[in-house]
């Protein structure tokens, strides 16, 4: 059951606890685990006006979404982005944030300036220690998976001060096992990449066809990086599963959602 900011504002009996909605419909979510931790973050549904659609030149986040998520703390005017690649490339915010290159992982250390994923079935990956004030953004797909994308970034957040014993590290949603279907050359990068653990996240469902398990595969790639399992929260929220809620590039839902997160 999806936690609600209000009873009546948003209600669904699928995976999802530990996300909080904002709105009715929901605006955007927020994670439970992170708010604790005082970090000002979201992640946006399809009814958040405002932000990128596919085939625009660049992440834009306007005037709509701004006023969208003004009660989530964050100065969108110090927005970092990037140009995601599906690789593990990593790039350093600063202070002013703004366009930081090609990359598909984020770190900063400048409080409240927030960073930003966009994605629409891949994987938003935050990595935290807000006690060192240093936190990092990752988006992930099975191409992202491969070339190590979410162990770059607990690398990147560690190299910049943080502790693998504190970190924190959300999920958010994204494509789900039960919609994910992929063929033999991905599993053969699987294969290739983790030998001793692919066969974990790929179950076969036709011939030459499996199911894939980002989800799993990422947790367990964080656990590897050193991550404690206890303080990685996954959700499992499926952004197939839900057209009327979520953005699917895989079913054809072609806008965008965007995850923010900043320090505090």
């Amino acid at each position: 059951m999806i936690e609600s900011a209000n009873p009546n504002d948003f209600a669904v009996t699928t995976p999802g606890a530990g996300l909080i909605p904002h709105g009715a419909p929901p605006l955007y979510f927020t994670f439970a685990t992170l708010a604790k931790l005082g970090l000002p973050h979201a992640t946006t549904t399809r009814h958040c006006p405002g932000t990128a659609v596919w085939g625009e030149p660049q992440p834009l986040v306007g005037p709509e979404a701004v006023a969208a998520l003004a009660s989530t703390g964050l100065d969108l005017g110090r927005l970092t982005w990037a140009r995601q690649m599906h690789g593990a490339d990593v790039a350093r915010a600063t202070a002013r944030g703004g366009f930081a290159g090609r990359a598909d992982v984020l770190v900063t250390t400048e409080p409240s300036a927030p960073l930003a994923i966009f994605t629409a079935d891949c994987l938003p990956v935050t990595i935290c220690d807000p006690e060192a004030g240093v936190l990092g953004l990752a988006h992930v797909g099975w191409r992202g998976t491969v070339r190590g994308a979410a162990q770059a970034a607990v690398d990147a957040v560690v190299g910049a001060g943080g502790r693998a014993d504190r970190l924190a590290a959300t999920i958010g949603p994204s494509i789900g096992p039960c919609c994910y279907e992929v063929d033999a050359p991905v599993v053969s990068e699987f294969r290739a990449a983790y030998p001793s653990m692919w066969e974990r996240w790929a179950r076969p469902a036709a011939p030459g066809r499996f199911m894939l398990d980002l989800w799993m595969a990422n947790e367990a790639l964080v656990a590897a990086a050193g991550v404690d399992p206890a303080r990685i929260d996954n959700p499992r929220l499926c952004t197939a599963c839900h057209p009327d809620l979520l953005y699917s590039y895989r079913k054809g839902n072609r806008g965008r959602l965007v995850t923010f997160a900043a320090l505090p």
